[in-house]
């Protein structure tokens, strides 16, 4: 029997089932969520990214719970054990956790203690002691039961074993699982200790050698640290709630008065909580917490690579890039406004005075040479002296040095898209060339990267890899649809994002552009090998054409909606470059007139919004920043100093600063604002400029501990602080 899962998750979401039915069957039809959102709004209700792929997902889990549901049902029928009361208690399970409950009595399984006891024919004494008579003497009883034959030797072994098949009973009971689980969940209490003799091996988890918590309050990076010591031997975890509730609740379902057979009884829930249901339930409860740990670490990881790909662009400049270095010198390239390389060089900025001048001589010819109107510099290793040393250098006139967040650049050289584009260049100059780029346009850059080297994560290897890969994907199509692909300078890696393509036809278009030149208009895209209509429709929106034959073709009106655009400007007497170009003409545009059966008002103010400002960047204005010139090494910090920084990373306990010293500050949560922060990223975001105050610095162990608040707000910050909210140590936070 199908199960209408539009309704569930319309109710889940609170919206209506025909806008879920309309999302779904988009989706079906092949339509990604970027194109679903932006042009079939009509359909949706304007239903935006987020909610469509909700959606999206809810379908998948509930059609995985439908699947299940199936095999169970085929179990039960195989075995002939299916009776309508079961189906009916099937269908009716709303999660998995309900439906597998119900199957656990009729689960193939291994013999068990109270599969032995019923072998030996002790059933019946398991249901007589279960009666609760209190005129039954459990032991008389028993003695009817003892045979050497069956292996029970006498009325203790026979009433053993028909407690192991009443705590079985309770284990297994549908009613009694969902009470005790929900006690887990709510009074829980997430609890470790450390393994004796892993006190020195262990020593980065020493804030968890004696550690207790309620799991309801445990925040994920927390849960994800004590997992990982779990795992690494170093302590033992529970998460169980406090015994005598649960045995209080399950005794007030199955025993019933104080006769000798309730002792009995009262002895089987002991034993089937204890060695059953906690086990099994702290299982179950351990692997929600982890999915709820997983699914924050990765909504603040997916939070944080969309800031990050979204960050200003500073657009197409000559530029010249460096990858400093001390022993093996700084790598230097020189690219043009398309970012192709011109040519690269060594300089050795930070060595004696012969290196120096000569590398001050190389940079003043290259300069002048290739016209360089940027010089970008990576913030790895030897870069604030190299910054320093270009900075010194008078080129005659004002060129613009900025250090760029290098994380990840060493992965892109090594690549295979990598030894695609530069195949004649060894790894360095590639580096050298994603720093020059990332400064020009990041998006189009960091999308050639694995979003998990760029070094925004929190825990990224402990987390679900599957629920990680679908959300990293999500947020990449969407910054890439969101900004737009000039289809004519692109990559295959960042047309490979674009909605409706994927690698081979991005590749096709690639080939096709190389082989026929520019694309002149939209519709050309209809002529690239195997780039058929779903797909034209998925992708034309979203790839630009500037300069081309038909000015819509720049901005993110879709083809389809071209003729609605002509018949404006028909109507008002112009040109469609007119009507772009002319606010008033516009305001002469009535688009209730425009209305139809497929194109509703939604659709019509995006239009209308995309002709005031056709192919518009989403993206903020770029700006340049410097970092202080009194430090550029952890030992030139001092407490009290007031320091320019960016942000560089934000999890669930605060965030991370680069101050310019190499190894970034560590803002915590408790520092980053004069009032109660629920979670960093409401008041940070990655690559947010911000000015810090240093509170502490260990040069030995290389943490530097910062501030957002004013002198004058920290001197409360104790009594405003959350309790709860302990500094972690900085050796449990991954990168």
């Amino acid at each position: 029997m199908p199960h209408d899962h539009a309704r569930t998750i319309a109710a889940e979401l609170g919206i209506s089932q025909g806008r879920v039915s309309a999302v779904a069957e988009l989706l079906d039809e092949g339509a990604t969520v970027p194109f679903i959102s932006r042009y079939r709004k009509e359909r949706t209700g304007s239903l935006d990214e987020v909610a469509i792929a909700t959606i999206r997902d809810r379908r998948k889990q509930l059609a995985a719970l439908d699947d299940r549901r199936e095999a169970i049902l085929a179990s039960l029928k195989e075995r002939d054990l299916l009776t309508a009361e079961l189906t009916d208690a099937v269908e009716a399970a709303e999660t998995m956790a309900a439906l597998e409950d119900v199957y656990l009595p009729y689960r193939p399984k291994r013999r068990t203690r109270a599969m032995i006891a019923r072998e030996k024919g002790l059933e019946p004494l398991a249901d007589l002691l279960f009666a609760q008579d209190p005129s039954v003497d459990p032991v008389r009883a028993a003695v009817a039961y003892v045979s050497l034959d069956k292996g029970v030797e006498d009325e203790v072994d026979a009433l053993a074993g028909a407690r192991d098949i009443l705590a079985e009973r309770v284990s297994e009971s549908a009613d009694a699982r969902s009470e005790i689980r929900d006690l887990f969940v709510k009074r829980g209490v997430l609890r470790s200790s450390v393994i004796a003799g892993k006190e020195a091996e262990g020593a980065t988890y020493r804030d968890y050698f004696d550690w207790q918590e309620p799991l309801a309050d445990a925040p994920s990076h927390r849960v994800l640290a004590l997992l990982r010591a779990e795992r690494e031997g170093v302590v033992r975890l529970s998460a169980r709630p406090d015994e005598s509730a649960a045995l209080g609740f399950l005794k007030r379902q199955f025993v019933r008065g104080g006769g000798p057979s309730a002792q009995q009884v009262s002895l089987a829930v002991e034993d089937g909580y204890e060695r059953l249901m906690a086990p099994s339930i702290e299982t179950e409860v351990r692997g929600q917490l982890k999915d709820k740990a997983d699914r924050e670490a990765v909504r603040v990881f997916a939070d944080n690579v969309r800031q990050l790909l979204l960050a200003p662009p500073l657009g197409q400049r000559h530029l010249l890039a460096i990858d400093p270095g001390y022993r093996t010198g700084g790598k230097v390239v020189c690219l043009d406004a398309q970012g192709k390389l011109l040519t690269h060089d060594v300089i050795y900025a930070t060595g004696s005075d012969a290196p120096r001048a000569e590398a001050r001589r190389k940079l003043l010819d290259l300069a002048k040479t290739y016209a360089t109107e940027v010089i970008a510099i990576g913030n790895g290793t030897a870069s604030r002296e190299t910054e320093a040393f270009v900075r010194s250098i008078d080129f005659g006139r004002a060129i613009p040095v900025m250090l760029v967040n290098e994380s990840g650049a060493s992965v892109y050289s090594a690549s295979d898209v990598a030894r695609a584009e530069l195949p004649d260049q060894d790894v360095t100059v590639r580096g050298a060339v994603s720093i020059g780029r990332r400064l020009v346009d990041p998006l189009a850059e960091l999308v050639k990267i694995d979003p998990k080297a760029i070094g925004v994560g929190q825990y990224q290897h402990d987390v679900d890899q599957n629920l990680l890969r679908q959300s990293l994907d999500d947020v990449v199509e969407h910054c890439v649809n969101a900004v737009g692909v000039e289809v004519n300078t692109a990559s295959v890696p960042l047309l490979a994002r674009v909605s409706g393509l994927g690698p081979k036809l991005a590749e096709n278009v690639v080939e096709y552009r190389n082989e026929h030149g520019a694309f002149r208009r939209r519709a050309e895209l209809r002529k690239v090998p195997r780039l058929g209509p779903k797909a034209f429709e998925q992708a034309a929106g979203f790839l630009r054409i500037r300069s081309g034959e038909d000015p819509l073709d720049g901005s993110a009106v879709h083809p389809e909606r071209y003729d609605v655009v002509r018949r404006m400007a028909a109507d008002v007497g112009c040109t469609v470059a007119d009507l772009m170009g002319d606010a008033a003409l516009r305001a002469r545009i009535d688009l209730e007139r425009y209305v139809t059966d497929d194109v509703g008002l939604p659709t019509l103010n995006d239009i209308l919004a995309e002709l005031a400002k056709p192919g518009r960047d989403p993206r903020a204005a770029f700006e340049a920043f410097a970092f202080s010139d009194d430090v550029h090494e952890i030992g030139d910090l001092r407490p009290g100093m007031k320091l320019p920084g960016i942000v560089t990373n934000v999890v669930d306990f605060g965030a991370f600063v680069d101050v310019g010293v190499h190894q970034d500050g560590l803002v915590h949560v408790s520092q980053l604002a004069d009032r109660f922060v629920e979670h960093p990223s409401t008041v940070v975001k990655v690559g947010q400029r911000v000015t810090a105050f240093v509170l502490e610095v260990d040069v030995e162990r290389r943490r530097i501990s910062l501030s957002l608040r004013k002198p004058r707000d920290r001197a409360s910050a104790g009594a405003k602080a959350d309790p709860k909210r302990g500094q972690p140590r900085k050796g449990l936070v991954e990168r």
